[in-house]
């Protein structure tokens, strides 16, 4: 059977809260802080100010995303007005796929590095997968040349059917 593109997870992400986020060593965030979630270089989604916050800004806001399905990371980022606070990337293992369920709600916890890979902060978040990618499959039967093929029968009545993968060029 022929693959085509996965369809991309559709995720609910909701930003909660960060903690100990600091401009440098010795002075805290104060105020206007933000969160932008990417998924990729060119879909990303970001939280509303918080003005008041500090060091330990809270948000609870969730934001609704596409992520390709072949994504390994999510990427989040804290800001404090024009300047990234801290960045963690997310491994998209611990939210999709494996063994957990579709709409099942995940709360993690991340340490954020600022530019320099030195630790700066934590990021409270939960992520739910909203939607799965659907592996859309072509008919087993169709050719390149449009003629459906009747394949090998399997051996008696026990429906065992062995085969090898061989390359076919259209």
């Amino acid at each position: 059977m022929a693959r085509k593109a996965a369809a991309p997870y559709v995720i609910e992400v909701t930003v909660i809260s960060a903690e100990g986020l600091r401009l440098s060593r010795s002075q805290p965030v104060k105020r206007n802080s933000y969160v932008v979630v990417r998924s990729d270089p060119f879909n990303s989604r970001r939280t509303g100010t918080d003005r008041e916050g500090g060091g330990y800004p809270a948000w609870n806001e969730k934001v609704v995303m596409e992520l390709p399905a072949n994504a390994r990371f999510l990427t989040v980022e804290a800001h404090s007005g024009s300047r990234l606070v801290g960045a963690a990337h997310i491994p998209v293992s611990d939210f999709a796929g494996g063994f957990l369920p579709l709409n099942y709600l995940s709360f993690l916890s991340y340490r954020l590095r600022d530019a320099n890979g030195a630790k700066n902060g934590i990021l409270n978040l939960s992520v739910k997968v909203k939607a799965a990618p659907a592996l859309a499959l072509a008919p087993a039967s169709a050719t390149c040349s449009g003629k459906p093929w009747g394949g090998v029968p399997a051996h008696g009545d026990h429906g065992i059917v062995t085969g090898i993968p061989v390359s076919y060029k259209c």
